[in-house]
C-alpha cells in the first residue's frame, strides 16, 4: 500500500500538468465551450502524430498508471479486511458453540465446517427405498456425543419445514429435505434434551463395551470391531435455531428440551409448553411412542416408582446401568425383544459383579408371541446360559416395597425379591397432538392413520412409530423399528418437497442376543400364525458378530439391495430331512396367512434380506418351501 502512494505523489504533479496541456488542446480545437465545430481537421482522424500527441500519450500513459496502482490498493484492501473477518467470524462462532455444548471434547480442531452442499448426492432418490438407505443415514462420519438445553435460543417464529420429535424418522425426513432442496431451512423440536441419535445401541452394543466411560462418551464398538457415536452427527452439522431464518444455504437446527402441546392446522402453527407459537409450510410428526407401564406398577406407590426403569432413551441407559452396578438384583419384566436383550446384556455382566438377574413374562418361553413354541423354548435355554435366571408364564399381582427391597408377587402365588425393575412392555405411541390437529388415530394399531404417501391432513405426514400406513401387501399396521423409522422418515421428507411417492417398502427388524446369537425379520411375525422352519447346522460365521466382520458394517443387510434379489439362484445341495432338533444352529422360517408368505424370520442368516422381502412382494402361494428356503442356502458352508 505505502508503494502504491508513493508512486501517486510523484505522479500526480504530471498527470494535473498533462491535463493543463488537455484542455489547451481542446481549445484550439474548438471545443472550450462544449460546441462541436462544423469542420474537424481531418488529420485528427488519422493515425498520424498530432499536435500535443506526445501530450496526450503521456496523459494516457500516466491515468493508467494511477488507475493500475490504485486497483492493486483497492484489491489489496478488501482482500485483508475479508480475511479479517472471516478469522474473527470463526472465533466467535466457535466461542458461541463452546457455550451451548460446554461437554463437548473433540481430537480433531475445532473448526466449525458448513453443511456440505453436495446433499444429493448422500441420499439415494430411488423409488424403492432398501436397507442399505436405512443403514446409510446411521453410517454417518464419527459423530459426536452432545447435549444441552437451549432455551436461551430465541426460535425463529416461522419454520418452512417443522419436524416434531428429534428421532431417527425425524433426522432421516430432514435430510432428505436438504438432499431435494438443498437451500431448505429445517427446524426440529424435540422434548429430549440430546441431538438426533439412534436407539438400537443402547440395548445391544453399549452394554458390551469395555469402556468405563461409555455412559457419558456414548461411543461403542459395533460386533465388528468398529467403533461409533450412537449420534448421527456432530453438533457441527446443524445451526442453531437462532441462525435458521438469516442463513443464506439453509440448513437444519434442533431446539431441544421443548414440547409441542397444541397443533392449528388451519393456521399451520403450534404452540409450545413455554407458549411460544412457531407458524410453518409443512410439517412432520414423528412423536414415537412412550414406553407402556404395567398398571400393577403405577398402583404400587412412589417407592417402586422410584425403583422402576420404563427403558427407552438416553437417560434410561444411563440409570440403569448405574443401578446395576450398585445393586444385587435386578428384575426384567417381559419377554420381547427389547426385554430380551436387556436380560442378555446384563447376564453377562452378572459374570463378573455376581449381579441377580431375572426376567419374567406371561408367555411359556422367550419371545413366545413372535417365535414357534419349539424356537422359543431354544431361546429361553440360551437367555439361561448368559446367567438370567427365567420366570415363565409369570403374571404380577402386586408389587411392595418391603425391608428395602422390592416384592413382586405374582398370581400363581409365587413371590420374586429383587432390588429394581425394568418394565420392558411394549410401546405406546404418541398421538398427544391427534385431538387440538383433528387427526385420526386407528382404534387397532394406534398411531396417526395416514394415507399411502405418509399424509394426514393438508401439509402435515407422520412418519416413525407413531404412523400407522397402509401396506399394499399385508393390509394397514403400524411397525416400532429402527428400518422402519429411516425408511418412512426419508419418504416423508420426499414427499414434503412434492415428490408425492406412496410407501411400499418392506421393513426390516432384527434383534440380537448377544454377539452369537441374532435374527432378522420381515412382514408379519406372529406365533399364533402356522409357521414353517428349515434349519441347518450352523459354523462359525453364522453369528451376529461374523456378519458384521465379513461385511464390514454395523447393521446387517446393509449391503445388499433389493435388486439382488430380482433373480436369486436357489441352492443345489439337497436339503436334508427336516427333524425338531434341540439345536436351531441358523434357519428361515416362514409364517404363513391363507397359504401365503407374510412373514420371515431368518435365524442367524444374514446379508439375505432382499430375497425375503421379494419372496413377500409376491404373495405367491408355494406348495413346498422346503424348495423356497433354497434360495437363502442356508445348507451351503
Amino acid at each position: 500500500m505505502l508503494k502504491c502512494r508513493t508512486v501517486w505523489r510523484k505522479l500526480a504533479p504530471l498527470a494535473r500538468a498533462s491535463s493543463t496541456l488537455c484542455r489547451q488542446n481542446v481549445r484550439r480545437t474548438g471545443l472550450n465551450h462544449g460546441r462541436i465545430p462544423a469542420d474537424l481537421p481531418a488529420v485528427h482522424m488519422a493515425t498520424g502524430p498530432v499536435e500535443g500527441g506526445k501530450e496526450n500519450q503521456l496523459y494516457v500513459l500516466l491515468v493508467g498508471a494511477a488507475c493500475l496502482g490504485g486497483g492493486i490498493y483497492a484489491y489489496r484492501t478488501v482482500r485483508g479486511d475479508q480475511k479479517r473477518y472471516d478469522e474473527r467470524f470463526a472465533v466467535l462462532h466457535q466461542a458461541t458453540r463452546e457455550e451451548i455444548y460446554p461437554s463437548i471434547q473433540t481430537d480433531a480442531p475445532a473448526v466449525l465446517q458448513p453443511e456440505p452442499q453436495v446433499a444429493p448426492a448422500l441420499v439415494d432418490l430411488s423409488p424403492s427405498p432398501t436397507d442399505d438407505e436405512a443403514v446409510a443415514l446411521s453410517q454417518t462420519t464419527e459423530p459426536l456425543p452432545a447435549a444441552g438445553v437451549q432455551s436461551a435460543f430465541k426460535l425463529p417464529s416461522h419454520a418452512p419445514y417443522l419436524l416434531i420429535g428429534g428421532g431417527t424418522a425425524s433426522f432421516a425426513a430432514a435430510r432428505s429435505i436438504r438432499a431435494r432442496d438443498p437451500g431448505a431451512r429445517v427446524l426440529i423440536v424435540t422434548d429430549e434434551p440430546d441431538l438426533p441419535y439412534m436407539r438400537p445401541p443402547l440395548s445391544k452394543e453399549l452394554w458390551f463395551s469395555d469402556d468405563p466411560a461409555v455412559t457419558e462418551t456414548l461411543r461403542f464398538k459395533q460386533w465388528n470391531g468398529k467403533e461409533r457415536s450412537i449420534y448421527f452427527q456432530p453438533p457441527s452439522f446443524y445451526i442453531t435455531p437462532e441462525e435458521l431464518s438469516s442463513a443464506e444455504n439453509g440448513g437444519v437446527a434442533v431446539f431441544t428440551g421443548k414440547k409441542v402441546v397444541h397443533m392449528d392446522v388451519r393456521g399451520n402453527k403450534v404452540k409450545l409448553d413455554d407458549d411460544t407459537e412457531i407458524s410453518y409450510d409443512k410439517c412432520l410428526i414423528a412423536t414415537g411412542g412412550i414406553p407402556r407401564n404395567l398398571p400393577v406398577l403405577e398402583r404400587a406407590g412412589e417407592e417402586v416408582l422410584k425403583k422402576t426403569t420404563l427403558f427407552r432413551k438416553i437417560d434410561d441407559f444411563r440409570s440403569l446401568d448405574k443401578f446395576s452396578r450398585n445393586i444385587k438384583s435386578v428384575a426384567v419384566i417381559g419377554g420381547g425383544f427389547l426385554g430380551s436383550e436387556l436380560a442378555c446384556a446384563l447376564g453377562r455382566r452378572s459374570h463378573d459383579s455376581g449381579l441377580e438377574v431375572i426376567q419374567m413374562f406371561p408367555e411359556k418361553g422367550n419371545m413366545g408371541k413372535v417365535l414357534p413354541e419349539y424356537l422359543s423354548n431354544w431361546t429361553t435355554e440360551k437367555v439361561k446360559k448368559e446367567g438370567v435366571k427365567v420366570i415363565s408364564e409369570a403374571l404380577v399381582k402386586s408389587v411392595t416395597y418391603k425391608d428395602e427391597q422390592l416384592e413382586i408377587q405374582l398370581k400363581d402365588g409365587r413371590l420374586v425379591k429383587t432390588d429394581h425393575i425394568v418394565a420392558a412392555v411394549g410401546l405406546e405411541p404418541n398421538v398427544d397432538l391427534a385431538k387440538s390437529a383433528g387427526l385420526e388415530v386407528d382404534s387397532d394399531f394406534g398411531g396417526y392413520r395416514v394415507n399411502a404417501e405418509l399424509q394426514a391432513r393438508s401439509n402435515i405426514w407422520v412418519a416413525g412409530d407413531a404412523a400407522c400406513f397402509y401396506d399394499i401387501k399385508l393390509g394397514r399396521r403400524r411397525v416400532e423399528h429402527h428400518d422402519h423409522a429411516v425408511v418412512s422418515g426419508r419418504l416423508a421428507g420426499e414427499n414434503m418437497t412434492g415428490a408425492s411417492k406412496p410407501y411400499w417398502h418392506q421393513s426390516m427388524f432384527w434383534s440380537d442376543l448377544g454377539p452369537d446369537v441374532g435374527y432378522e425379520a420381515i412382514g408379519i411375525v406372529d406365533s399364533s400364525l402356522p409357521t414353517v422352519g428349515v434349519f441347518a447346522k450352523a459354523t462359525a460365521k453364522d453369528t451376529p458378530k461374523a456378519a458384521t466382520e465379513q461385511s464390514g458394517t454395523g447393521i446387517r443387510s446393509e449391503s445388499e439391495t433389493e435388486d439382488v434379489a430380482l433373480s436369486p439362484v436357489a441352492s443345489t445341495t439337497p436339503v436334508p430331512t427336516a427333524t425338531q432338533k434341540d439345536d436351531y444352529g441358523k434357519g428361515v422360517i416362514f409364517y404363513l396367512r391363507d397359504k401365503v408368505v407374510v412373514g420371515i424370520i431368518l435365524w442367524n442368516v444374514f446379508n439375505r434380506m432382499p430375497i425375503a422381502r421379494k419372496i413377500i412382494k409376491d404373495g405367491e402361494d408355494h406348495a413346498d418351501l422346503n424348495e423356497v428356503a433354497k434360495l437363502f442356502n442356508i445348507h451351503d458352508d
